[in-house]
């Protein structure tokens, strides 16, 4: 009664239906739904439940014809769906911008959504369709997290500067926090890891039968981290990549970011004319460099 009590539902004054319910969990719907995290595990749970019952009810909305669309409890849903059995619910009139404040409400209670996720829910957040387009700042994303904007900025800094599909490959790392996540970050700014290398590292390391004493996700971390700081080790000081030598030109430094969306280039040329060409040149130098790429790869 103390969970329910407590439940957002009862907490807004929102209308129930029918108080709790025993569904089919086959009828629940969750496709679309806010994704906050990286990985699902569900054996521990499906475990508790098989030997005390479900004690928590989820809370779903109904949809017509007898079916219902998830608000939160997916790792309850899936036990429950794994183990053949009704799921308890509590079934709410509510539409799907309410539903998406109700998922968010339960996300800041549990204490097991490690930092990543947090960040990588800021950044749905703030570069999905969940809001409008003018709601969608760091500033909204702050009020709906109740974070601070400084520190809805410092989630969103670490997503963007590690990259998507690093931090996929990685998974949720509940062990390692803020300080190491930006130590990663820091040294993948640099510009001159490679990100290939570092994805199949963590890839390796999350592998069945890998040597792991901790969570597989953390040892993906750290072997990403270690990887990192020896490709950093080769470089000047300062960070930057070393130059390379242009016959008859100068020297250039090239760098991209972790995205691999942005190059950039510091030519330090011998006839300062050239300089000057290729400043006025630029864009029909970058188109023809373009065109000859898209040749290569049809």
């Amino acid at each position: 009664m103390q969970t329910l009590r407590n439940a957002p539902d009862v907490q807004d004054g929102r209308r129930l239906r029918d108080g709790v319910a025993e569904l089919d969990p086959q009828r629940i719907d969750f496709e679309g739904r806010f994704d906050d995290r990286l990985q699902l595990d569900v054996d521990g749970l499906k475990a508790s439940i098989e030997a005390n019952g479900q004690r928590v009810p989820i809370l779903v909305r109904p949809l017509g014809e007898d079916r219902y669309s998830l608000i939160y409890g997916r790792r309850r849903l899936e036990a429950c769906l794994e183990l053949g059995i009704p799921i308890r619910a509590i079934v709410t009139e509510t539409d799907g911008d309410q539903s998406l404040k109700d998922q968010l409400l339960e996300n800041q209670e549990r204490r097991d959504l490690s930092f990543i996720e947090r960040a990588l829910v800021a950044a749905a957040l703030l570069e999905g369709d969940h809001f409008t387009e003018a709601e969608r700042t760091a500033r909204r994303v702050a009020e709906v997290l109740n974070l601070h904007e400084a520190g809805v900025s410092q989630l969103l800094g670490v997503v963007r500067g590690v990259g998507d599909d690093l931090i996929r490959a990685i998974g949720s790392a509940p062990g390692i926090g803020r300080p190491r996540w930006e130590e990663l970050k820091k040294l993948l700014g640099e510009g001159t890891t490679d990100r290939r290398a570092l994805i199949d590292a963590a890839l390796s390391a999350r592998e069945p039968g890998s040597d792991a004493s901790e969570d597989r996700s953390d040892q993906a971390f750290l072997a990403v981290l270690k990887m990192a700081k020896g490709k950093g080790a080769g470089k000047r000081s300062g960070g930057q990549p070393d130059p390379m030598t242009l016959p008859g030109i100068g020297t250039a430094s090239i760098q991209t970011n972790v995205q691999g969306k942005r190059l950039k280039i510091d030519l330090r040329a011998e006839d300062a004319a050239f300089v000057e060409w290729l400043n006025g040149n630029a864009s029909e130098v970058i188109v023809g460099m373009h065109e000859r790429w898209k040749a290569s790869e049809g």
